[in-house]
């Protein structure tokens, strides 16, 4: 089958999927674009540094019809967590930019950056204009007279990096890090690979059977294995071959592409065998030779489905990529399609 079968909705990530930073990747508009002549498609991102009108607006700009109900964001999921902790119209010490100020704003809380105004909690959301004076305040925040205090604090996202047009930049997670270490306690998570993000999705969508499509394994494809959607890695973003083949069992998808072209391809079935130590997908055999050795032993004509092949007996090992020999050429040649 191919990965649409039976799919009500596909739900995209936007960072290292649909674009990085300011430029389109390669294949994806036109792809989604004819995905939503049978499907409803939402994106949802991580990144609360901008509103769902303002992301809904650089989609169409690259060609993709999408209205802003169409976006889900962190800060919306930072809400619908926020809602259970507080009291209506409560006083939320805000780390970020517009784009949970908006979501926060619209929900009927007010909004502070200082912490002498005794917020009632603390939010903390990526934007670049971030600096050590909103990481300090959220600090003094949860602080009473330097002992730590049990206000909700509540991060978008914990994302360690955020890829750009010129590379892989720091991400949430390490600004949220900072407060943590200065502080000594978690921050709660509303963005993925928390729950909450995929659930204000599958509500808004009413979808039964959605398809999340991600570039990361430890926030797209955990979060969607977590909430128990079905999930699929694209290698045009931040996770590349060797990221796949060394996967956590809670952080496997159930489809590996090379770009969005493959959503409308035949996905070739893996065949394992009986004692799970070979796998052919396609033309192409992996095996476990010598119980250590991970081993090509039919090349076929596609650098994908070697991975495929090879992720497979990796994974069904039970063990981790460390304990075996691979090949430099399956994690680290192309994968085209």
């Amino acid at each position: 089958m191919d990965p649409l079968e039976g799919v009500d909705a596909v739900l995209a990530d936007l960072d290292g999927v649909v674009y990085a930073g300011q430029v389109a990747i390669p294949h994806a508009v036109d792809s989604l674009n004819r995905v939503a002549e049978s499907v409803r498609v939402g994106y949802i991102t991580n990144n609360a540094s901008r509103t769902d009108a303002a992301v809904a607006a650089q989609l169409s700009d690259f060609g993709l019809s999408v209205r802003a109900s169409d976006v889900i964001t962190s800060p919306q999921a930072a809400v619908r967590l926020l809602r259970g902790r507080v009291s209506d119209g409560a006083l939320v010490l805000v780390v970020g930019g517009e784009g949970l100020i908006d979501e926060l704003t619209k929900a009927g809380y007010r909004v502070t950056r200082r912490a002498e105004d005794g917020p009632d909690a603390v939010v903390q959301g990526f934007a670049p204009e971030v600096d050590w004076n909103q990481l300090a305040e959220a600090a003094f925040a949860l602080q009473d007279d330097r002992e730590v205090n049990d206000i909700p604090w509540i991060a978008t996202n914990t994302d360690w990096t955020i890829p750009r047009e010129r590379g892989i930049a720091p991400g949430n997670g390490t600004l949220v890090s900072a407060v943590h270490t200065a502080v000594g306690r978690l921050a709660e998570v509303a963005g993925k690979p928390e729950v909450p993000i995929f659930e204000v999705a599958q509500e808004r969508f009413g979808a039964q059977h959605p398809l999340f499509i991600g570039d990361r394994l430890d926030t797209d494809i955990a979060g969607a294995n977590r909430a128990g959607m079905t999930s699929l890695l694209v290698l045009t973003g931040v996770d590349r071959p060797k990221h796949v083949l060394a996967a956590g069992t809670d952080e496997r998808p159930d489809f590996i592409v090379s770009d969005l072209r493959d959503l409308f391809e035949p996905y070739p079935v893996t065949n394992l065998s009986r004692d799970g130590t070979q796998a052919r997908v396609g033309d192409s055999v992996v095996r476990i030779s010598n119980g250590t050795d991970i081993e090509v032993a039919r090349e076929g004509d596609s650098a994908l489905d070697r991975l495929r092949a090879a992720s497979a007996v990796i994974w069904a090992s039970g063990r981790q990529i460390f304990g075996f020999n691979v090949p430099e050429r399956l994690y680290s040649e192309r994968v085209d399609r």
